[in-house]
C-alpha cells in the first residue's frame, strides 16, 4: 500500500546533530503523530510559557502549516527548526533558532519545548549545548539571545546553567497564554561560547546565498 506523506520533504533545512544519545533533526510530516501525542499530553504543561495555540493546532492541517513556516525560514535562511529525539526516535520535544539577521547584527533568537513526561532529565540543556556549536560554527553567528518569562524557573536554570548572561527585563514582549509577559533577556556572545567551549566553534561553513542578504544554510553535523 502506498503511504502518503503530509508535506514534501523541504528543499533546504539542517543536517542532523547527533550527540550522547540525542538527535535533533528537521520536522517532517512523518513526525506527526508522535508530536501531536506529546503536545497533546503536555498541553497543560506548555501553554503558561507559549503564545495561544489556534484552535486547530493539534490537526493535521495546523501541523502542514507549521511545516510550511520551517521550510520557508529554512530556505530564506531565517530560521532552523529542530525537533529533539532520542536516539531510539523517540520525539522528546523541540527547538530552534529564529530571526536571524546577518550583516552587523548576525545574531539570532533560541526557542525550545519540551514534553512534560520528558522534562527534568536534562535533556533540553545538552540539546542546546548540542546547537550552540552550529550556531557559532556554520551559521557564523555573533549573539545568541533567548527570553524567558521570569517565574520559569526552569528556563531560567537551563540558561544560566550554560553560561547565558542575563542582560535586563523586556517589559511585555511577547503575548503568552492570550496576555503580555515581560521577559528577561539572556544572550550569549561568541567570546562567552569559546571560552566556555575553546574548540568548539570552529566546524561547519557558512554557505553564501543569493544577493546581499546571504541565504544560509547550515552543512554538515557538529557533534
Amino acid at each position: 500500500m502506498m503511504r502518503l506523506r503530509l508535506f514534501s520533504p523541504p528543499a533546504h533545512h539542517p543536517a542532523p546533530i547527533a550527540s550522547g544519545g540525542l538527535v535533533l533533526r528537521f520536522p517532517t510530516g512523518d513526525d506527526y503523530a508522535q508530536w501531536r501525542r506529546l503536545r497533546s499530553e503536555s498541553t497543560g504543561f506548555l501553554t503558561p510559557w507559549e503564545p495561544r495555540w489556534p484552535a486547530d493546532d493539534l490537526t493535521r492541517a495546523g501541523y502542514r502549516r507549521r511545516l510550511a513556516r520551517y521550510q520557508s525560514e529554512a530556505a530564506a535562511g531565517t530560521g532552523y527548526t529542530y525537533f529533539l529525539f532520542s536516539a531510539g526516535g523517540e520525539l522528546l520535544g523541540g527547538l530552534s533558532l529564529s530571526n536571524l539577521r546577518m550583516g552587523a547584527a548576525r545574531s539570532g533568537s533560541l526557542g525550545y519545548w519540551m514534553g512534560q513526561k520528558h522534562a527534568g532529565h536534562g535533556h533540553m540543556k545538552r540539546a542546546v549545548a548540542m546547537i550552540l556549536p552550529q550556531a557559532f560554527g556554520a551559521m557564523a553567528l555573533e549573539r545568541v539571545e533567548a527570553g524567558c518569562i521570569p517565574d520559569n524557573a526552569r528556563s531560567v536554570r537551563l540558561l544560566e546553567g550554560l553560561g547565558f548572561k542575563r542582560e535586563g527585563l523586556m517589559r511585555g514582549y511577547l503575548e503568552i497564554d492570550g496576555r503580555r509577559r515581560d521577559h528577561l533577556l539572556y544572550a550569549m556572545l561568541r567570546e562567552d561560547f569559546e571560552q566556555l567551549w575553546p574548540a568548539g566553534a570552529g566546524s561547519g561553513a557558512w554557505a553564501a546565498g543569493d544577493g546581499a542578504a546571504a541565504r544560509v544554510r547550515p552543512t554538515a553535523p557538529t557533534r
